[in-house]
């Protein structure tokens, strides 16, 4: 238990900036209209690559026996990656919708 009390003494304010960001990310999206949510989603892929990308730099330094910096680092890259490829998918869905349809030729 004092191992876990001195993590949260040394990392507080990243713990507190994680949580601000957080209600942050919420607040913002829950005031964006519905319509605007799927061009909305295709700018996320990029930052969820970026996530990607630094998860797979977070596993490279860390060390062979630190578990939690490597278990971090796999929970961001499988959250990113399902992030992206769910942008992806809905991105060409909404794509989907502006293509003309092919006519039945009698």
């Amino acid at each position: 238990m004092e191992e876990v009390m001195q993590f949260f003494n040394q990392h507080l304010l990243m713990i507190y900036l994680l949580l601000f960001t957080v209600i942050l990310g919420f607040e913002v999206i829950s005031k964006v209209p519905t319509v605007l949510h799927t061009p909305l989603m295709s700018g996320a892929n990029a930052i969820s690559g970026v996530v990607i990308i630094g998860a797979v730099l977070l596993i490279r330094q860390a060390q062979p026996d630190d578990y939690f910096t490597l278990s971090i680092g796999t929970l961001g890259i499988i959250l990113g990656m399902i992030n992206v490829v769910g942008g992806f998918v809905v991105t060409d869905r909404m794509l989907e919708m502006f293509k003309k349809k092919k006519s039945k030729s009698s």
